[in-house]
């Protein structure tokens, strides 16, 4: 089985209990450990991280000790990144045994094609968020950053995080066949029939969407942990979206 999940947002100044938070996620994935032989995390786990060259952040012990016992096991991790953990370089891959890409992916899984991303680099982006996005990645503001004390950067990053959306944690309307997603997969699709994906699966929008598109094409919106405790299963047979309850 392989597994799908997104938008945990580990670490977040607006949860309630997040050591209690994070014990949940640790349960789910203990949960799926003894039959799962892929897992996918599509952005976003982690509400803020910043990879120092010698220095491990605070917080995210049983996250973390969690799938190292999964890489452990044998099973394949696959972490695509999105702008709150765009910051992971070399430790968490050497460390636990992952496998991090910054964009998107596309795999074969029991003989179908899958789309993978986060999602929020993909279609028409303003220019401050395409200005932002280019910032985040270019090496010397990394540097520069790096060498702020975390009592600064820290802080600033959990403000920047729980007012990006006014103060209201991630609640997002789903539009269905009119979802941004949506029409950048046809729109993909279009552009390259000749290896046509079967599956289009992201996070990023904080809702549950199964969108059909043609007649062999599904897009695939995870949700999220703040308010589904959501995650997808493809089995080799069928993509389905489920819920942990635990």
């Amino acid at each position: 089985m392989d597994y799908f999940i997104s938008d945990m947002h580990l670490g977040a100044s607006y949860l309630p209990d997040p050591i209690d938070y994070e014990r949940r996620v640790v349960r789910f994935l203990r949960s799926i450990t003894p039959h799962c032989r892929r897992l996918f995390i599509l952005g976003y786990a982690l509400d803020y991280w910043y990879e120092y060259r010698t220095v491990v952040p605070r917080g995210f012990t049983r996250f973390f000790g969690c799938l190292a016992e999964m890489a452990d096991a044998g099973i394949e991790i696959t972490w695509l990144i999105g702008n709150h953990d765009i910051w992971i370089f070399d430790y968490l891959p050497r460390e636990i045994g992952m496998k991090v890409v910054d964009g998107s992916e596309i795999v074969m899984l029991h003989g179908k094609r899958f789309f993978l991303a986060h999602g929020d680099g993909l279609g028409k982006r303003s220019r401050g968020f395409r200005f932002i996005r280019s910032v985040f990645r270019n090496k010397v503001c990394q540097w520069l950053f790096a060498s702020i004390h975390p009592r600064w950067t820290v802080p600033l990053a959990h403000r920047w995080s729980s007012s990006s959306r006014g103060g209201t944690p991630y609640v997002s309307p789903n539009l269905g066949a009119d979802e941004p997603f949506v029409k950048w997969a046809i729109e993909y699709q279009s552009a390259h029939p000749q290896e046509p994906i079967d599956y289009f699966v992201f996070g990023h929008r904080h809702i549950l969407l199964d969108e059909p598109i043609g007649d062999d094409t599904r897009v695939i919106v995870l949700g999220d942990w703040i308010n589904y405790f959501s995650y997808g299963v493809w089995d080799g047979k069928d993509f389905r979206l489920e819920k942990f309850n635990n």
